[in-house]
């Protein structure tokens, strides 16, 4: 029986819950989350918002099955009637950018108590460009920048809009099977490049770009109007060319873009700092043990980036921020980074 109840625990129960601790207690509200690697994001998005009158907790949604995503997570919502004492928080994958193209999009973007990422995914939003000098420092603790990342992602984003926007383009027409995500990877795969020549590879995209917008134009002459259209709407919607980054599939963004990338960043800086040691040490014993002290101090380059919190400075996070001081129903609070 006490499973049953809790499968069909919805905000009603938390308000009427909250209705029954006394006049002065914290009102306890609960957001929902895909997995337990989003825990960690929202908690930082929902902890700004804690104070003497309200608390948040959040947790993944089936007590009962392991389901996970995002579909477990809006039905949660949509179980009991909606009221802020329950938030349902998901990747926007291309949800947002569709527009209510599709059902899943609707319910994210009029459910009032929906909150998602406008980024694909919480991955791209731990790939923020800007915070990645600071997630080598964290790994390497080598503060030189010897590879400007900014510069980088905003040359590999708008080498991709074009074709980004003809990725969407095929989802909100309901043809993805003609040009799927999985497509669209493939295309701007950069391939092992050598990091002290950046443009080689960064060309080679726009080669590879250039031929496959080509081959779709060729393919839907009809869409030259509405291609264009789109292409504008998008901007406006906040994927600005060079931010392109920001809202492909954020796996894809993770582990075969910005690590690899990492990988080579980090080992010039670690190579670099224990070349130091080597010259500065005065005896064999003494380069032992600082190399030794060094290798220990060195941090994994995943887990970093899975803790970074440099998007806080970013346009999507302060989107995210305006939505829940709607929900919570707070005016113009000053943001801090």
């Amino acid at each position: 029986m006490g499973h049953r109840l809790r499968d069909n625990i919805s905000s009603d129960y938390f308000s009427a819950a909250n209705r029954l601790k006394p006049k002065n207690a914290r009102r306890r509200i609960v957001a929902y989350v895909e997995s337990y690697d989003d825990v960690l994001f929202w908690r930082t998005l929902l902890g700004m918002y804690e104070d003497e009158t309200r608390y948040f907790e959040v947790m993944l949604p089936s007590n009962r099955t392991l389901e996970r995503g995002k579909r477990s997570v809006l039905m949660s919502l949509l179980y009991g009637n909606t009221g802020q004492d329950m938030l349902a928080c998901v990747d926007a994958d291309y949800d947002y950018l569709m527009q209510g193209a599709t059902e899943t999009s609707r319910q994210i973007l009029q459910t009032p108590y929906v909150l998602h990422t406008y980024a694909y995914s919480i991955e791209n939003m731990q790939c923020y460009a800007p915070s990645l000098h600071n997630v080598c420092v964290m790994v390497t603790l080598n503060d030189h920048n010897v590879f400007d990342m900014q510069r980088f992602f905003s040359q590999f984003s708008a080498a991709i809009f074009p074709l980004f926007v003809w990725s969407i383009w095929h989802y909100r027409n309901g043809i993805y099977g003609q040009f799927t995500i999985t497509d669209f990877n493939r295309t701007i795969e950069l391939g092992g490049f050598n990091i002290n020549r950046p443009e080689d590879a960064l060309n080679n995209l726009r080669n590879k770009v250039m031929r496959k917008v080509n081959y779709l134009r060729r393919q839907h002459p009809e869409a030259k109007q509405s291609y264009q259209k789109l292409s504008y709407e998008l901007v406006q919607l906040g994927v600005k060319p060079e931010q392109t980054y920001l809202y492909i599939q954020g796996h894809h963004l993770f582990d075969k873009i910005v690590i690899p990338l990492l990988n080579k960043v980090c080992g010039i800086l670690i190579r670099e700092r224990e070349a130091e040691i080597r010259r500065q040490a005065v005896h064999q014993t003494q380069m032992r043990n600082e190399l030794s002290c060094y290798s220990h101090s060195v941090q994994d380059i995943v887990q970093m980036l899975k803790k970074n919190t440099g998007y806080l400075a970013s346009p999507q996070f302060m989107q995210m921020r305006r939505d829940v001081e709607r929900i919570l129903g707070i005016e113009n609070e000053e943001h801090g980074n």
